[in-house]
């Protein structure tokens, strides 16, 4: 038997965007309770693989594995590794579990792709080859399969688990984001992750693979997972359709001891369940200050933030970290800013490149600072991360940031402002606010049964700055 008790009344916990009202309010939406995500149960035998981890190098072509067992721990064991991509072997390795791996349950190895290492190498065109058929993007998202068995001393196979790994690289570099040695232009959507039949749970892996496809037809490379963690079955259809994805912390809305511990354990567990997934390219602790409202005046809640940041940093294996993603950035890999005005010749003014000093040093984009203690822009990719939001809605009560009275100019509002945006050679991307409907937050390209606002190609052409 399991008992949960859920205070729908309890700010120090982690609850994102659900209401702490009884009836939805602002931008927060309906509360959910009990089981929301996939969960199963398996027989297992008596010593087995518990978990796996992929950290794959482009630089030197090796993949870093991890395995930890569950059960008990003999002597003599051994762990077969076959990596494989369509119907190219990359390494079928054969490793013995030394006294120090069976005494903490652990392994830890590296397999190196020695092959795709010396073909890269050759002056014929093979890295570009190798750059298409082998390494993971939105654009050619290949998917490398690893079975993983464990084995006795006499080689029967005592546990064996499906897995995949991705070979990409992603970091910020100087003003951009680089993945797999080249720039890349982010065009992300703010998505909540809300489904109008199903609230927070996806309602089927179709669902999921529309919401996908959806994106990618209106000219987005990614998402940005809004105040949720979602379902692994998401990022595991964005790893195998090709999507970006910034995956975010749940935000608790008290600043309290109880509110850090949990954040701390929330946020650890996520990303240890997450990692894997190498459509994940930007983790966000903290998102608009919440939580953490007196950062400007509390050297506490700024030392929290540069501590989720380097929390974050550490278990992410130097991943992209945006520390408070809109203003108030203490340490931060992106400068991650929220504006809404909705005056495009004033956008335009703000991030001219001659006026970027005056922004960081007087504008306040939301009534925030951007930047607090010594944190500066410069040397650091700069994106828009919500703007937009402009509402077109049937229904009374429903709220935008801003507003169109039809279709048509709902379409010639949003092209007026990606043109812009896609024109200002300053960001390294943008995150348009939003994917869909939710709820009373009408500003979404869709509506929140998926079904497009305007012309899904007229918003592609738009999205892109073509």
């Amino acid at each position: 038997i399991v008992r949960a008790e859920d205070n729908p009344h309890d700010l120090e916990k982690n609850r994102g965007k659900q209401d702490w009202e009884e009836a939805a309010h602002g931008i927060w939406y309906p509360r959910t309770t009990g089981i929301w995500q996939t969960v199963w149960m398996e027989v297992v035998p008596a010593i087995s693989v518990a978990a796996v981890a992929w950290t794959p190098s482009i630089k030197d072509f090796t993949i870093n594995f991890a395995a930890r067992f569950a059960g008990e721990c003999v002597n003599g064991l051994k762990l077969a590794i076959k990596l494989q991509i369509r119907d190219e072997v990359l390494a079928d390795n054969i490793y013995g579990l030394t006294s120090a791996d069976v005494r903490t349950s652990e392994i830890k190895r590296t397999i190196e792709l020695v092959d795709l290492l010396e073909r890269s190498e050759l002056p014929d065109g093979s890295s570009d080859r190798i750059r298409e058929g082998y390494f993971w993007h939105p654009n050619h998202p290949n998917i490398i399969s690893a079975t993983v068995e464990l084995r006795s001393a006499e080689g029967l196979v005592l546990d064996r688990v499906s897995s995949y790994v991705q070979l990409m690289s992603v970091e910020a570099s100087a003003d951009r984001v680089v993945v797999n040695g080249c720039v890349d232009y982010l065009r992300l959507a703010l998505d909540q992750g809300y489904w109008l039949e199903s609230g927070m749970t996806p309602p089927s892996d179709e669902a999921i693979q529309h919401d996908i496809r959806l994106v990618k037809e209106a000219g987005f490379n990614g998402v940005r997972k809004h105040n949720k963690l979602e379902d692994p079955r998401f990022l595991y259809w964005a790893d195998k359709m090709g999507l970006f994805v910034w995956e975010e912390l749940p935000s608790a809305y008290r600043f309290t001891k109880k509110s850090m511990d949990r954040s701390l354990r929330l946020w650890s567990e996520a990303i240890e369940r997450d990692l894997n997934h190498r459509c994940i390219i930007a983790w966000v602790p903290i998102n608009e200050s919440w939580g953490v409202l007196q950062l400007p005046s509390e050297a506490i809640q700024r030392e929290y933030q540069r501590s989720m940041y380097r929390l974050t940093k550490s278990l992410t294996n130097g991943a992209i970290v945006i520390g408070n993603d809109g203003w108030e950035m203490v340490e931060s890999d992106i400068v991650a800013i929220h504006d809404y005005d909705a005056d495009v010749e004033r956008i335009e003014r703000r991030y001219a490149p001659e006026n970027l000093e005056h922004l960081f040093a007087a504008e306040k984009p939301g009534g925030r600072t951007l930047l607090l203690d010594e944190m500066t822009f410069r040397g650091k990719p700069l994106m828009i991360t919500e703007f937009g939001g402009i509402k077109l809605s049937k229904q009374p009560g429903t709220w935008g940031y801003s507003e169109a009275t039809t279709e048509e100019e709902l379409a010639a509002l949003y092209t007026r402002l990606m043109t812009l945006i896609n024109k200002l050679s300053v960001l390294g991307g943008f995150c348009y606010t939003e994917f869909t409907d939710v709820y009373q937050e009408a500003n979404g390209l869709f509506w929140m049964d998926r079904t497009p606002k305007f012309s899904i190609e007229v918003m592609r052409r738009a999205t892109c700055g073509s």
